[in-house]
Order: structure tokens, then C-alpha cells, then sequence
């Protein structure tokens, strides 16, 4: 399923986890607060409500943040979120703009998933794909073009509290019930 995170959207859920835990670029552009959920070793889980709906998500930071001059660990996230209108959406900010077309991989141990990137940020194709590796992975590497297509960056991420920081978004924004079966039409004599 392709999906696409507006960057807008991933901004706007973070704004009420407390500052103190929210990656810097969310800061400053968040307009009003999401409610942090609970830290679990190096992911935060928190939920914000968008146009009436609720969203969770589930983010940390790189670790490493390699090939692209200037850019911090602090300017690079992981982040999945759940929203009304698909869960287990995967995405990566990396901190620098991307050439157009560029594609990106996220490598879990034996796990290779390709993305699509938009702006600074890479989107991956399967989430649900994604989010199974990441339960049971170490570390995750993202990927990519360097900016304009130059060289290539690398960033990883620990996975280290992932599956407790994923289980708190899905207790707080469960998936919808399937819709009851209709039920049978009553038997011709």
C-alpha cells in the first residue's frame, strides 16, 4: 500500500510531547501539543489529535548519521505512526532535501524494504513489513542519496524498546473492528 506522510501532518502530531523529548525540527514547527505516552530505552510513544482524529506514533533518533556533511543525529528520525486512515505508516526525516525521484532502502538484519522519498523524508512502501522487522531487529540503517544525488547517507537507528513503544500507540489508537458479517438470509421451504 503507498501511502504519503505530508510533512506537515508528521509535525503536527508531535506537538505536545514535551520538548524535552521531541527530535529539534518538530520544536519549532509543532502548532500545538501531542501527549506523550511513555519512553521505552530510546523510543517515545505519544498520541495528538488532527482534525478531530486521533493519531499515535512511536519515534527516536539516529544514532549515526553518516555521508551528509553537517547534518546531527539530532535532525534524524524514525518515526511509525497510526492514524484512522492506515496504521503502521514508517518514515524517516534524514535532514537533508532529496534529489527528485530518489529512492531509499531501510535494512533490518536480512530485511531490505524499499521507500520513496519526498522533500527530507523517506516513506516506506510496506509498513506493515517495516514494523514486523523493526519487532524483532537490533538496529535499522536507512539508505539513501546523499543530497542532489551525491554520494550516499547512511543513518541508523536502535531498536531497543521499539516493540514496547509500538505495543503503548496500539493500545492507544487500536485498529477498527472489521464490520460484523450480514447476517444470513433465512432458508426457502
Amino acid at each position: 500500500m503507498r501511502f504519503l506522510i505530508p510533512a506537515v501532518t508528521m509535525l503536527a502530531a508531535l506537538a505536545v510531547v514535551p520538548a524535552a523529548v521531541l527530535p529539534a525540527w518538530a520544536q519549532n514547527r509543532a502548532p500545538q501539543g501531542p501527549r506523550a505516552l511513555g519512553t521505552y530505552q530510546g523510543w517515545t510513544a505519544a498520541t495528538h489529535t488532527e482534525n478531530g482524529q486521533k493519531i499515535c506514533f512511536a519515534f527516536t533518533r539516529a544514532t549515526r548519521a553518516e555521508g551528509v556533511p553537517g547534518r546531527t543525529t539530532q535532525n534524524v528520525t524514525l518515526m511509525v505512526t497510526h492514524r484512522p486512515q492506515g496504521r503502521d505508516q514508517v518514515a524517516v526525516r534524514n535532514g537533508f532535501t532529496h534529489g527528485r525521484g530518489a529512492e531509499a532502502r531501510l535494512i533490518i538484519a536480512q530485511t531490505d524494504l524499499p521507500a520513496y522519498t519526498s522533500r527530507d523524508s523517506a516513506f516506506l512502501r510496506d509498513g506493515r513489513a517495516a514494523v514486523g522487522a523493526m519487532r524483532g531487529g537490533r538496529e535499522a540503517m536507512l539508505r539513501s542519496p546523499g543530497p542532489n544525488g551525491r554520494g550516499q547517507a547512511q543513518d541508523i537507528f536502535p531498536l531497543a524498546g521499539f516493540a514496547a513503544a509500538y505495543d503503548a500507540i496500539s493500545r492507544e489508537c487500536p485498529a477498527a473492528a472489521a464490520p460484523a458479517p450480514a447476517p444470513a438470509a433465512p432458508a426457502r421451504r
